[in-house]
């Protein structure tokens, strides 16, 4: 098995499709994992000049380390760049200082004609300068779409990168239609059945007060349908509205109502105390393109974990119109909140079996020694 060299987010905050795929892969071959290279130029923020300083000239460790007695076949580097470079001279800098400082550590874990694995299409420059045997872009995200991205330059970076790829794995159909035939494979999102389907105490910060309770985690960017949630928990004081994840808008945008609660971010092996014990799981979402092109973790997580399902109608949902409801304006959602309550008792979906992330790792590992 041939070793990876991954650019992804930041390792071991909340799991992303790219950390489910790899922590299984790294079983039985050695991962160098980037951190976060960037998907967009820093504003003048406060926030935005903190991490670009740490990006490039920061406070952040250099080098790299071993992940965790956990995953101990997992190698976490640090390095300093420029995030989401526009102009050729800056692509150049930032290749250069990418290339020389993972060159050093790739040649102390004696990596031998690793395979390129990249989640972030600002990676594309470094493609053929780190001895590598094959590239993967893996596309989770319409990234052309995605809110606080910069759409212009990421679709430089992305054409460049499909150009390196020999192999490009797309999480959705529609992102699948973005690029070459020939080289792209749909791979769909899986769920960590084990941790889903298997029983969990009640969360002693869920609401106490009897009513049902409808429940959302995830990030609270603005990609969620904050207008109608807003009617939505005005109209239906006899419901109970939990929020769970970091909020990304520089404002809380949450109602401002006693059946609202936002309870900040949580583990991801928290989450079942959550999903398995509310009334419903919500995925209001706005439909625009990111959301066309996505199929967010949560949905068959939600599923897995016996939860009732009312969503946005978007197309990563269809396959499972049988398993939950779809709404879209606050009187659906209303209406669906009362259907929930006619219910059966939950059953635990463990047919998502075939569809857990070691199923996922497994049909990935055969795609990757292909190449």
């Amino acid at each position: 098995m041939r070793d990876l060299i991954v650019f992804g987010e930041d390792f071991g905050g909340l799991p992303s499709s790219t950390q489910h795929l790899i922590t299984r892969l790294a079983h039985d071959r050695r991962i160098l994992w980037v951190n976060s290279i960037g998907l967009r130029q820093p504003r003048l923020s406060k926030n935005d000049i903190g991490r670009a300083w740490n990006k490039l000239l920061g406070k952040a460790k250099q080098g790299y380390q071993t992940s965790s007695q956990q995953h101990p076949n997992i190698h976490v580097a640090n390095i300093k760049t420029i995030p989401a470079p526009s102009s050729a001279f800056a692509r150049a800098i930032a290749k250069q200082l990418m290339v020389s400082q993972l060159k050093p550590i790739i040649k102390m874990l004696q990596l031998k004609e690793p395979i390129l694995w990249t989640s972030l299409p600002t990676a594309a420059d470094v493609c053929g300068h780190l001895n590598e045997s094959a590239v993967v872009y893996y596309c989770g995200d319409d990234f052309t779409s995605l809110a606080g991205v910069d759409h212009d330059v990421v679709r430089e970076h992305e054409v460049d990168l499909v150009s390196h790829a020999n192999l490009v794995l797309a999480a959705s159909d529609k992102l699948c239609l973005k690029f070459p035939r020939a080289k792209t494979h749909f791979l769909p999102h899986g769920v960590d059945v084990s941790l889903f389907t298997q029983p969990h105490p009640r969360a002693l910060d869920l609401p106490s007060s009897g009513k049902p309770i409808a429940g959302f985690y995830g990030s609270l960017s603005n990609w969620l349908d904050y207008k109608m949630l807003d009617q939505l928990c005005k109209q239906r004081t006899d419901w109970e509205f939990v929020f769970i994840g970091p909020l990304e808008l520089s404002h809380n945008p949450l109602p401002r109502l006693p059946n609202v609660h936002y309870l900040g971010a949580k583990a991801h092996h928290e989450l079942p105390q959550y999903s398995q014990h509310w009334s419903v799981g919500l995925l209001p979402f706005l439909l625009n393109d990111q959301i066309r092109a996505c199929s967010p973790l949560k949905l068959k997580e939600y599923l897995a974990a016996g939860s009732a399902v009312i969503s946005s109608p978007f197309p990563a949902a269809y396959p499972y119109q049988n398993q939950l409801q779809f709404a879209q304006t606050v009187n659906e959602f209303s209406a669906a909140l009362d259907r929930v309550q006619q219910q059966p008792s939950k059953q635990t979906h463990m047919h998502f079996i075939d569809e857990s992330w070691d199923s996922r790792s497994i049909e990935l590992s055969r795609l990757l020694e292909a190449i």
